[in-house]
């Protein structure tokens, strides 16, 4: 039975999640504040009949804005790009295709082609086309002024409350480059991660025609931190006077520490490390441990992408 159930929860697609529940509640936050926003601006420009075709859209980029901040699916580009080329092309194909029927099939399939053309796809966009031919009046009387106001406008709100909102969380960041710090490999290890080439996982993405919700670079990122933690921990020797680590948590306990001096010690394993909390839970705080208490909290090395 154990197994068949297994077997069920497979099938129907059910993966483990690591996510806490912080995060989870972060993301509903997030959501809600993002669709009270736009709600209030669709309403103002199409009222109710118009709304009730626009918003579920961007309810949808909510969750993968908010939900899902570093997919490649939520990114500046698939949220814009995604948007406003369906947007277009659905009012196009409202106002050159007799058939409404017709309409609605050409204008979800163009979408979804150039959406895969332009390196843009964002499934709500999908929505966003539909709505276009089969919204009513307040929509289709809007002709292409649909694509700047209500679809610009709601896209560039939800943008900005995701800036922010994920701004003042310091574990979180949206969009993905703009993650303030980067994992720093060991040169020891670093030979080791050449087979792990963004070519290489591009090649194989390739080969098995997969359309994935993460960026090449977070993808060899995942590889070469799944083997590095396979075979190695940090070490009391690992930690360096200067150098940035994370506890590598990724809720309101994530936080990155810099060592500002150190003590030593006869015993390498219970010299004194000072260090400043530099993001995170405690920043801007100083404290002290043992080297081997500090290895023991930190769970890789860090890089900072500009002076913190």
């Amino acid at each position: 039975m154990k197994q068949l159930a297994k077997n069920f929860l497979y099938f129907l697609g059910i993966d483990s999640s690591n996510v806490s529940h912080t995060e989870k509640l972060i993301a509903g936050i997030g959501g809600f504040l993002g669709i009270f926003f736009i709600s209030i601006i669709s309403f103002q420009f199409v009222g109710a009949e118009g709304a009730a075709f626009i918003v579920p859209s961007m309810g949808a980029s909510a969750v993968l804005v908010f939900a899902v901040p570093h997919g490649k699916l939520s990114q500046p580009w698939s949220l814009f790009g995604g948007h406003l080329v369906s947007a277009a092309i659905g009012v196009a194909c409202y106002q050159n295709v007799p058939n409404v029927f017709l309409a609605a099939g050409i204008a979800v399939g163009l979408s979804i082609t150039f959406m895969h053309i332009l390196k843009c796809i964002h499934p709500p966009g999908g929505a966003t086309a539909l709505a276009a031919v089969i919204g009513g009046p307040a929509i289709q009387d809007l002709g292409y002024l649909y694509i700047l106001n209500p679809i610009w406008v709601n896209t560039f709100i939800i943008f900005i409350v995701a800036i922010l909102f994920n701004r003042i969380l310091p574990w979180r960041h949206y969009p993905a480059n703009m993650m303030r710090f980067t994992e720093t490999k060991p040169l020891s290890f670093q030979d080791e991660t050449r087979q792990f080439d963004k070519k290489n996982i591009e090649r194989a993405i390739s080969e098995m025609n997969l359309i994935v919700d993460i960026t090449t670079d977070d993808l060899q990122k995942l590889f070469e931190l799944t083997q590095y933690r396979s075979s190695q921990h940090m070490s009391a020797d690992q930690i360096k006077l200067g150098s940035y680590y994370t506890n590598g948590k990724h809720d309101k306990e994530w936080s990155v520490r810099q060592i500002i001096d150190e003590a030593d010690s006869n015993d390498p394993d219970n010299g004194l490390v000072i260090f400043r909390v530099i993001e995170g839970m405690g920043a801007r705080n100083s404290d002290s441990c043992s080297r081997q208490e500090f290895a023991a909290w930190a769970s890789h090395e860090v890089s900072p992408n500009k002076k913190p």
